[in-house]
């Protein structure tokens, strides 16, 4: 197995392959390896690493998209809820999504609070 960085082609391929294939023989396929290789390679410590890495990429960049649709979500949200015409039900939905969200965000900066706490403790002198 080639060393962090080093990959040949086909375990780049590999990896490509893995991240939108739905099975590892249809990933071992489009990357042009037969399964068994695939199936060695990920055995090897160094291959997930690098394809954990990959997924870690993948997933970063939808968070970033579904961050850059939180305005248009809450303008949405807020549309709605102030439609008169809109059903009740909907109108409570909408206001009560917004009412979570704003608690949730005030319990997360609570807990980071609370952790940069506990680490400024541990922390040698």
């Amino acid at each position: 197995m080639q060393s962090a960085g080093k990959w040949t082609r086909k375990q780049e391929a590999l990896i490509s392959a893995l991240l939108t294939a739905p099975s590892l023989a249809a990933a071992a396929q489009q990357a042009g390896l037969s399964e068994v290789t695939a199936w060695r390679w990920l055995k090897d410590a160094t291959f997930q690493a690098t394809y954990r890495e990959a997924r870690r990429a993948v997933v970063q960049h939808a968070i970033a998209q579904v961050q850059h649709a939180t305005g248009e979500a809450v303008e949405t949200l807020r549309s709605v809820m102030q439609d008169a015409e809109a059903p009740a039900s909907a109108r409570v939905s909408a206001a009560k999504a917004i009412l979570d969200t704003a608690l949730k965000g005030i319990d997360i900066d609570d807990l980071e609070v609370r952790i940069a706490a506990l680490e400024a403790l541990g922390e040698p002198s």
